[in-house]
């Protein structure tokens, strides 16, 4: 191994920029575009859904298969890890695309609520996995100090993929039925699988630690990136993934990472709470069906100007203080939502409201930058979505059992304390961090006086 290596630095390197690693960027915007497009579907088609007699959905079995999607999602993220031990991050990335495919497929056919509910399932299972794949990949592969306006360029895409899920909502479902839009949702098998497979590179981190030496260094020679050393490779196996969560709670992260799940609980209720109900929450309220509908376009465009605006602001003033500020800000707008305002007003209200709503939620993505070292960084980032998911499962449950109780304005309030309990928990991060930043000092002195001081190092 040692010989291919003066081979694979004699090859000039690009500089470290957006410009070199915009495949990367592009091919994992690719595939979020089409997760933001198939989660924001069911929300999209749910009224016209509720209205077709044979399909046998209820408002609570509406919440409940919102659930079924989410907790998919919450596997998947949780064993997406291990098996990108075996698969790698590029072929994990083709399976979830695959996966979420094969699951609209499956409710475009589906006869009944059962059917319907395994094929979101199955949709939940490839969504949870790809998530926390592309942000780790972009995050490995972001230039220096551009970590959080990656993250937040990457996540527009999120809602760049549910503003085409509301268009085909309100175009094909009319016309054709809402079969047709799960049927649009088997496009990313179609489109972005081939295109992963043959453009997309394996991470050099995850090759370093599979052993494979040269190969890591050339992908990041070609990409302008630092070679990886091996502490920045994730743990493999069972074993190495015990450990990577064992060190997620080391004295510097013990309280920061438990934060950091309630922040991420609060944020994924909110954008799978809002992305399930909003239409119907708003249908509810008094407003026409196309209008509902289209509350869940505008919401997602606010989504990547905040995306934006979050990305460069959290850039100077920190990924932790944007997000708290951006929690309560979504708290405000679920308030004011819960009035029945004139429709122009509410239009601005929705659109403001997306601006914070899936920014904060982003940003403490961007956080574990901040708390996690290079080689806990995947694992870190994985656990936060991961035990954050149950907040998506949460979500759209909860809003669908106060729906089938005829309480679908209580739905806003909710959402609002979900934001005051994330803004909360993010900006308590930083004083986690320095109070558990002392513990190594005291600890290191009984190593020094015992002689055991090399088991720690």
């Amino acid at each position: 191994m040692t010989s291919s290596s003066p081979s694979t630095s004699a090859v000039p390197r690009p500089p470290h920029t957006f410009r070199s690693v915009f495949p990367v960027l592009a091919l994992c915007w690719l595939a979020v575009f089409f997760d933001g497009m198939d989660v924001n579907i069911y929300g999209a088609v749910m009224p016209h859904m509720l209205d077709d007699t044979g399909l046998g959905l209820t408002p609570a079995t509406a919440g409940t298969i919102g659930s079924w999607t989410t907790f998919g999602m919450l596997i998947g993220a949780l064993t997406a890890g291990n098996l990108t031990d075996w698969l790698g991050r590029r072929l994990m990335l083709v399976s979830s695309v695959t996966l979420f495919s094969v699951g609209s497929a499956l409710c475009a056919v589906a006869p009944g609520v059962g059917l319907f509910g395994a094929g979101r399932f199955v949709a939940g299972l490839g969504l949870g996995g790809l998530m926390p794949l592309a942000l780790a990949m972009v995050m490995e592969f972001a230039p220096p100090r551009r970590a959080a306006l990656t993250t937040g360029l990457l996540m527009t895409s999120y809602h760049f993929g549910g503003m085409a899920a509301t268009g085909l909502g309100l175009t094909l479902a009319p016309a054709l039925g809402w079969r047709w839009v799960f049927w649009a949702g088997v496009l990313p098998a179609v489109i972005a699988v081939p295109l992963l497979l043959t453009l997309l590179p394996e991470s050099p981190g995850v090759l370093l630690a599979r052993g494979e030496r040269s190969k890591a260094d050339a992908v990041a020679d070609r990409y302008g990136l630092s070679r990886p050393t091996p502490v920045e490779a994730p743990a493999a196996g069972a074993a190495g993934r015990l450990a990577a969560v064992r060190a997620l709670f080391r004295p510097e992260s013990r309280w920061a990472t438990p934060l950091l799940w309630v922040a991420s609980f609060c944020g994924l209720l909110l954008v799978y709470g809002v992305s399930t109900w909003l239409p119907q929450m708003m249908r509810a309220s008094g407003y026409g069906l196309n209008s509902s509908v289209s509350f869940l376009l505008v919401i997602n465009a606010g989504g990547i100007v905040g995306l934006l605006i979050a990305g460069r602001t959290a850039d100077k003033f920190g990924a932790v203080r944007v997000s708290a500020i951006w929690f309560v800000l979504t708290a405000a707008g679920a308030l004011l939502l819960k009035a029945h305002l004139p429709l122009g007003v509410t239009y601005a209200v929705v659109a403001v409201t997306g601006v914070w709503l899936f920014s904060a939620q982003v940003m403490v993505y961007a956080a574990t930058d901040t708390v996690y070292r290079d080689s806990e960084r995947a694992a870190g980032l994985g656990w936060v979505t991961g035990v954050g998911r149950t907040g998506a499962v949460v979500g759209p449950w909860l809003i669908g059992a106060l729906a089938a109780g005829g309480n679908e304005s209580w739905g806003f309030t909710t959402f609002a304390l979900a934001g005051l309990v994330g803004a909360i928990a993010i900006a308590l991060v930083p004083l986690a961090g320095r109070l558990g930043s002392s513990a190594p000092a005291t600890a290191a002195v009984a190593p020094a006086a015992t002689g055991a001081g090399s088991s720690d190092a």
